[in-house]
């Protein structure tokens, strides 16, 4: 159903119904805002109600009410209304003049706003350009500060400041680059980095190859200096040594002698005679490090020492200082280069490891004992073999005190020792052999006393008096070959151990050679000499090799236990005994054998003159002429020739040499061309046995006397009148128990008891003649 219609005179009672109060607030807004905000709202809801009209009407009327209220208050206060009215239009006109001239203002103030936008946007666009150009400022700065730091670093390279040069590429590249990337510059510097980088890598490789060159050639007075250094610590260490024996007991480079030494250190590699500076090395490590090429570096590194060690190394040496390279430039260039390559590993372990340095020094070490051993051949003297080993053992302890290993050295020192040992040999060889040969085998002369005493000293020998009691001139018992040869025995004991002196390893390898060695000289180069010169005939000269090969056997006793003392190692116990003792000791022997045969022989060409007549018609009364000789050789030998001898030979020569003769003379009676024998020869034979029997009794010694034994008894035997007691066991025992049982029957068979006339003695005689002649008859 339709909505009722409002009538419209009831609308118009509505509109009217709005609150007088209400109409009042709408006009009495104190603001435009205010005032639209309340009438808005008001007319909205009139409109949609179709009251707009009506609405119109009551604001008409509203304001007519409102007029006639002024005008009614107008007129009740006319006069003063008037005056405002005046007061309005005054401030009115005043308004309006303030109007024209706050419009006249506004013009003013829009003329000089335009002036004041142009001169903003002339501000504004001064301002941009201002920019850009700062910009552009900026921007030549900062490619102006790259182009000074790359030409800096080119200016660093040519002041061979090569590790600043690199820190002032790495900065170029890594700060200042960054800068300036939207710039074409940028790359072209960016694309340049890696060359300059090869450049400064090359720049300080020339550096370092010119170190290493200056290196090369220091080398040798570095190991010069090295040398002299080694000496000086020898000569503090002896001097404490001689301070403290204590001391002799640690070598050089031992912890006692270096903490000893800690007073005079010495850097070998900075000193006022050389200087070693490694900056170029370790800039040119650095920066190839900072590169990223440090494992090339270390490469390129190890070659060059290669092959500047291959440069060092000569192809051959000299060892008599000839030309060529000595062997101490080769041992001090050696030194010299490990000693860079040692300080090289010290200073820097990422360069150099133990295993290079060790492999370079092995190398060196073989290629100098190479070249070593193949110049040995041409050294044939000792002495210069010794000085040869003292440069070596110099080169081993200055090499050991930079903690190389010196062990293959060593053993090349035992090598040379042996060549040593063979030198001395040999020379000492030759020395005994001179001596030997011309000694003149005479008991040796004493004028003086100092002569004497030199003798004394050099020689092992106990003189029988006290030195004041020697009266002079005197005679020593042995000749002069003997303190000769003692002087060269205490010399090559001496030389022997010169070869310890400094460094040897192996002293037990010295102290078995000496022995070896003396043992052959002794027994090859001095009794074997002497041996040989037994074959003489002159008595006087066997008798001196006799008497030397004794005092040549003290000698090697009194050697024996200074050999001992002498030994290198402590540790070795046990006596030292020398073949060469028992060598001198039993060609004694052979000396008094051959004492014994010329004596022997002398004997027998002595009796060999003996002309008995064995049928002799008369008795003799004077001894055989050959038995005076007999027994005047005897006693003159044994006071001249013999006369040295100790007493117990001379008395074992008379014991040999009286036997002998017996000998000889029994075999007279006994010869094959002596068929009888009458009692005149008999007594012929007794009476120059008695001869004998009275000289041997002259002597002194009864057991001399026995060796006449049997000869006595078998003249007794010959001039028994009862022959029979001989075959009686008991008789023969007790008065003929030395007589031979096959010389005693023949004897007896040629014993006749009839004597010859001397004519028919005269006929037997020429028949024996002739017989002798061989003549018929």
């Amino acid at each position: 159903m339709p909505a009722a219609v409002i009538p419209p005179s009831e609308l118009g009672h509505a509109v009217q119904q709005i609150p007088v109060l209400t109409l009042h607030q709408i006009v009495q807004a104190p603001s435009d805002n205010e005032y639209f905000n309340q009438l808005l709202p008001a007319i909205q809801d009139a409109s949609k109600g179709g009251q707009g009209q009506q609405l119109l009407t009551s604001l008409t009327r509203y304001s007519a009410d409102r007029e006639v209220e002024i005008e009614r208050i107008c007129n009740s206060n006319h006069q003063g209304f008037v005056a405002s009215v005046d007061q309005l239009l005054h401030v009115r006109d005043g308004a309006v003049n303030l109007n024209s001239e706050v419009l006249s203002l506004n013009q003013s103030i829009q003329s000089s706003t335009e002036k004041l936008a142009d001169q903003k946007k002339i501000l504004v666009d001064s301002r941009g350009v201002r920019q850009n150009i700062d910009e552009a400022t900026q921007a030549l700065r900062d490619c102006l500060e790259v182009l000074r730091l790359a030409n800096q670093v080119h200016d660093l390279l040519a002041k061979k400041s090569h590790y600043s040069a690199l820190r002032a590429l790495d900065e170029l590249q890594n700060v200042h680059l960054k800068e300036i990337t939207r710039y074409n510059i940028a790359e072209m510097i960016q694309k340049s980095v890696p060359a300059t980088k090869k450049l400064i890598a090359e720049a300080v490789m020339t550096d370092l190859n010119t170190w290493l060159f200056r290196i090369r050639e220091t080398s040798q007075f570095l190991g010069e200096v090295a040398f002299y250094h080694t000496e000086q610590r020898r000569t503090r260490q002896r001097e404490r040594a001689e301070k403290s024996p204590y001391l002799t007991n640690f070598k050089l480079n031992s912890a006692i002698e270096l903490v000893s030494d800690e007073a005079d250190e010495f850097d070998v590699l900075d000193n006022e005679d050389v200087q070693v500076d490694f900056t170029p090395l370790f800039e040119c490590l650095h920066i190839h490090n900072a590169l990223g090429q440090k494992d090339k570096f270390r490469t390129e590194y190890a070659a060059t020492r290669r092959q500047q060690k291959e440069l060092l190394m000569p192809p051959s040496i000299t060892l008599l200082g000839t030309e060529g390279v000595t062997l101490n430039e080769l041992l001090e260039g050696v030194a010299g280069f490990a000693i860079v390559e040692k300080a090289t590993m010290e200073k820097a372990p990422e360069l150099r490891s133990a295993v290079d340095v060790d492999e370079l020094w092995d190398s060196m070490c073989q290629q100098a004992i190479f070249l070593i051993s193949k110049a040995l051949h041409e050294v044939t003297n000792a002495e210069l073999l010794l000085k040869i080993k003292g440069v070596i053992a110099l080169f081993i302890q200055t090499m050991d005190s930079w903690n190389y290993p010196v062990g293959t050295l060593d053993g090349f020192l035992l090598k040379l020792f042996e060549k040593y040992a063979e030198l001395l040999k040999r020379r000492f060889s030759d020395d005994f052999q001179e001596i030997v040969s011309t000694d003149d085998y005479m008991p040796m002369p004493i004028n003086k006393l100092d002569e004497y005493d030199k003798v004394v000293n050099v020689s092992w020998y106990t003189p029988d008096k006290p030195r004041e009691e020697i009266r002079f001139p005197c005679v020593l018992p042995f000749s002069q070959m003997y303190p000769l040869c003692c002087i060269d025995i205490r010399n090559f004991l001496n030389q022997f151990y010169f070869f310890s002196d400094d460094h040897f390893q192996h002293p037990k390898v010295i102290d078995d050679t000496l022995k070896s060695s003396l043992d052959d000289l002794l027994s090859a180069s001095v009794c074997r000499l002497l041996v040989e010169r037994l074959n003489s005939q002159y008595l006087g000269q066997i008798v001196q090799i006799l008497i030397n090969l004794e005092h040549f056997e003290v000698a090697c006793q009194e050697l024996e236990p200074l050999l001992a003392a002498a030994r290198s190692t402590a540790s070795v116990g046990g006596n030292v005994t020398l073949n060469a003792t028992e060598e001198f000791r039993s060609n004694k022997k052979t000396a008094e054998k051959r004492i014994f045969e010329l004596v022997n022989s002398k004997i027998d060409d002595l009796i060999g003159t003996a002309e008995y007549d064995w049928m002799a018609p008369t008795l003799e009364t004077e001894p055989s002429s050959y038995m005076q000789t007999l027994t005047r050789y005897l006693s003159n030998i044994m006071n001249s020739v013999l006369l040295g001898l100790p007493t117990e030979i001379k008395e074992l020569i008379y014991f040999d040499a009286l036997s002998h003769a017996s000998s000889m003379i029994l075999n007279l009676p006994l010869a094959p061309d002596v068929k009888r024998i009458n009692p005149n020869g008999v007594a012929a034979l007794a009476k120059d046995v008695q001869y004998l029997t009275e000289f041997v009794d002259t002597l002194g010694n009864p057991i001399l006397r026995e060796n006449l034994d049997e000869l006595q008894q078998t003249i007794l035997l010959m001039q028994s009148d009862n022959s029979d007691d001989y075959y009686d066991v008991s008789a023969r025992n007790k008065k003929y128990g030395r007589v031979n049982a096959m010389n005693g029957p023949m004897l007896l068979e040629k014993l006749t008891h009839s004597v010859q006339s001397p004519a028919n003695l005269r006929t037997d005689k020429f028949s024996a003649l002739s017989s002798r002649f061989g003549i018929k008859s």
